[in-house]
């Protein structure tokens, strides 16, 4: 038997490692930084911050509502069990550990898709984070109003507490996305999910800063999700609580942390064993700006029930649509071809041909979202996209009449922060030929440069909101959000509003 020498074919015997201790990684240190020592005084990212709560807690409550496959991953791991002091998560009568309660959170607020965006080299939700936020914020304030140990540099459980995490958590996720993709590597987006909440809930929690460098190692260094449950031909449900499970690690990392376990100062830059040797192809993030209010000042809500890239094509089949009806044009026997313009990354996330195999796979497919707004004659919804048009033969025989092609300059609009551009165009040819004018929409409903957006986005709360509350509730709940003195509320009194008894 022929033993293998582990020295190279050169001759020489392997080097050993470097044991030296370096200091943490200067990303880590200014994600640190920037938490413990950063000021929000924009009155615009204040304003943000409140209605993109309003709004994740909205999307909340219709995914628990109308979706039983949500429904059936939350509540106790072992049923009927009551944590005392434990997070009380909104739309039931669970109270929770904050672990468990953050992925119940975080999945409820992404598994329909609804809620708000963040473009650039890589597309996500940042909004994936107050599952983590609001579950150790809620936990933490029952706890101290219960007598528990106030820890020392703990801030207080406010809701103003609530949105400075949250403010720091969007702009944490959203400026790595700006030109780093995760995508390109295979890994997921929620990776952005565990290291925006693991830094505030550390802050949150009352770790000192050197703790919290080393939870935001844990966090790097964690397994983490490939990318394959969002694209053909395995999409899948997984993409609805990928983001709870990137909550739940952030929480249960801090723990470990505050608990006494230590960090991975070179996690990232480490040579062969880094991150970016092992899974960045060994390229180091670029972070663009200084981390500062730039994500929640322009993030995009979504009002539409659609992958976000899809959302200017979903308004222009709106449009479309309506000329149709004009015209009296049959969308299904009338039209020849359908051909998008549209950014690259919509190419590259909802660009499918050939058969579509659940709901999650409809929902990022754009061919789809576009026949069924034509047949339909009105906008998307969730439920179409597992209702009867999910199995309309109709919808089928259009989807392969439309083509998607990519616009360099929609692209590089989409990669352009003062374009801000997220751009399709549809041009419709019937079968005799005729072409239709080109609709064109460069900043769809829900892009925060449109003034239509926020109030808009107060509107879709309410709508969700009234599947489980009257009316003078909801209103109530939006005036004292939006008040003065919101900023003073303990988080549990908000939390608490948003209780149903009889789950």
């Amino acid at each position: 038997m022929t033993i293998m020498s582990n020295e190279k074919k050169s001759g020489a015997p392997p080097q050993a490692d470097d044991n030296s201790r370096l200091p943490y990684d200067q990303v880590l240190r200014d994600i640190t930084t920037y938490v413990f020592e950063h000021k929000i005084t924009s009155p615009k990212a204040w304003l943000h911050a409140r209605v993109a709560l309003l709004d994740s807690l909205g999307c909340a409550m219709k995914s628990l509502k109308e979706n039983p496959d949500c429904a059936r991953m939350i509540g106790p791991v072992v049923p009927g069990t009551i944590v005392p002091n434990g997070f009380k998560l909104p739309g039931t009568n669970f109270q929770l550990d904050p672990i468990k309660g953050a992925f119940d959170l975080g999945a409820m607020i992404r598994y329909l898709d609804i809620s708000d965006a963040y473009p650039g080299a890589e597309w996500g939700h940042p909004s994936d984070n107050i599952g983590a936020i609001l579950a150790v914020a809620d936990w933490q304030s029952r706890t101290q109003q219960a007598g528990g140990e106030k820890i020392e540099g703990q801030p207080p459980m406010t809701m103003e507490t609530v949105l400075i995490a949250l403010i720091k958590a969007y702009e944490i996720q959203g400026c790595f996305q700006l030109r780093n993709a995760f995508n390109k590597v295979g890994l997921d987006h929620t990776i952005l999910v565990k290291i925006g909440s693991t830094a505030v809930v550390s802050w949150m929690l009352g770790l000192s800063e050197k703790q919290t460098l080393d939870a935001l190692s844990q966090a790097w260094m964690d397994g983490h999700p490939l990318r394959t449950f969002r694209q053909s031909p395995n999409t899948g449900p997984r993409k609805g609580w990928a983001a709870g499970d990137a909550c739940m690690r952030a929480v249960h990392l801090a723990l470990l942390t505050k608990h006494g376990q230590p960090g991975a100062p070179t996690v990232l830059t480490a040579p062969r064993w880094g991150f970016y040797d092992v899974l960045f192809k060994g390229k180091e993030f670029q972070l663009p700006r200084p981390f500062a209010n730039h994500v929640i000042e322009n993030i995009f809500f979504k009002l539409v029930a659609a992958e976000g890239h899809g959302i200017a094509a979903v308004e222009a089949a709106v449009q479309v649509g309506e000329k149709l009806k004009e015209r009296d044009i049959s969308a299904e026997k009338d039209i020849e071809k359908i051909n998008v313009r549209t950014q690259e990354a919509a190419m590259i996330i909802i660009n499918k041909k050939g058969d579509l195999h659940n709901a999650a796979d409809r929902d990022h497919c754009m061919q789809y979202m576009i026949a069924v707004i034509l047949l339909k004659g009105s906008v998307i919804d969730a439920e179409d996209y597992e209702n009867h048009w999910a199995h309309d033969a109709r919808v089928e025989a259009l989807r392969q009449k439309i083509e998607l092609v990519e616009d360099p300059q929609f692209t590089k609009d989409y990669h352009d922060p003062k374009s801000g551009g997220c751009a399709s165009a549809l041009l419709v040819t019937l079968n005799d030929g005729t072409k239709l004018d080109e609709v064109v929409v460069h900043h769809p409903l829900g892009h925060p440069w449109r003034n239509d957006t926020p109030p808009a986005v107060q509107n879709k709360f309410r709508k969700h909101m009234a599947i489980f509350f009257p009316e003078s509730e909801i209103e109530n709940i939006i005036q004292e959000t939006m008040a003065e003195d919101f900023l003073q509320v303990p988080v549990s009194e908000f939390v608490d509003k948003f209780v149903v008894e009889e789950a």
